[in-house]
């Protein structure tokens, strides 16, 4: 198995951890993306990995930055304009695509666009392998178990606060108006519900939350079968996250983490009965690296139950993915 994976969009926010994960498991990252100055200085903080500039508007350019990688890893949002460009590169050199988008268009674009694409079934296309997305559709697919429908699958996230990164306010830049929803068994755009509360577990308790759905929505409408999933978000951290004085996220530690706590709180409904779990744990973007990383070791090792488009949770087995996850702790109630 080949140990070289190109991170495009090197010198982000969440790249920095995805690049010191692949690092720590071994891999060999190459530094992708546009701005050179920016790719020389990201590789100066990890200690002289190779970079290779490219742009999305040059395709040439794209191929050269995957030549000789097992994969590509794509942390450039707004995901809507990196995207397929990526993709149709990684297609042309027979690597796996894996992203970390948290847009809904932008994930809703790769299914659409490649899930019929020949081309695309000799790879593994993976988006939204992140916080938002797939964390919430791994532990969706494990709490469903056995059962081959559910009624409901409602998810709901706490965060004790969000100090967005620049990535996170273009992306919400470039994705306004109504939100996908999956309400009786189809996705539609609408606007949210009315806030609610939601009685979260500890550290949390209850906590007033909005209907807000991301990619999770997607992702697991792609393959589970629900009539219907509920997605929401503390009010705390939307209003953060909407307030353009709220700064962006600090390190807390030598890791880079920051000091943000979070809680997602999956329930999936069938009949008269509920399953449920729940995942704590540090920095929304620092813990997107282990769920990206872990896709892509088991991606090249073998270990993805398909190829082409796929969500985290039909293509890995969920419950083992998460237990894989040292850094997320992870509780059935």
């Amino acid at each position: 198995m080949s140990k070289r994976v190109t991170v495009f969009g090197a010198y982000g926010h969440t790249a920095n951890f995805v690049i010191a994960e692949l690092r720590w498991r071994g891999f060999t990252p190459i530094l992708a993306g546009r701005d050179a100055v920016k790719l020389r200085a990201a590789r100066e903080v990890h200690r002289g990995p190779e970079v290779r500039v490219a742009s999305v508007d040059d395709q040439s350019s794209l191929d050269a930055a995957m030549d000789g990688s097992a994969a590509i890893i794509n942390c450039a949002g707004p995901f809507l304009d990196t995207s397929v460009p990526l993709i149709e590169s990684a297609i042309r050199s027979r690597i796996p695509y894996l992203d970390i988008a948290a847009e809904q268009a932008a994930v809703l674009q790769v299914f659409d666009r490649f899930s019929t694409d020949a081309r695309a079934k000799e790879i593994v296309i993976a988006p939204a392998l992140a916080f938002f997305g797939g964390l919430g559709d791994l532990m969706a697919t494990a709490a469903l178990g056995d059962w081959d429908s559910a009624d409901e699958i409602r998810i709901a996230v706490a965060l004790d606060s969000w100090h967005p990164t620049r990535g996170t306010r273009i992306t919400g830049q470039r994705n306004p108006g109504p939100r996908y929803f999956f309400t009786n068994g189809a996705l539609e755009r609408k606007d949210p519900a009315p806030g609610s509360a939601w009685n979260f577990p500890e550290p949390f308790g209850t906590q007033d939350v909005v209907s807000l759905s991301f990619s999770e929505s997607i992702v697991i409408s792609r393959h589970l079968r629900t009539r219907d999933i509920r997605a929401f978000l503390s009010q705390t951290a939307l209003r953060d996250v909407r307030d353009p004085a709220t700064p962006a996220p600090e390190p807390a530690d030598a890791s880079g983490r920051s000091s943000q706590i979070f809680l997602m709180d999956v329930i999936v409904c069938r009949g008269d009965e509920k399953r449920r779990m729940v995942a704590r744990g540090r920095d929304i973007y620092a813990i997107t690296a282990p769920i990206v990383v872990e896709a892509a070791e088991r991606i090249l090792q073998g270990r993805a139950r398909k190829q082409g488009v796929v969500a985290a949770g039909e293509a890995f087995d969920a419950r083992d993915f998460l237990n894989a996850l040292n850094a997320i702790e992870i509780t059935t109630i």
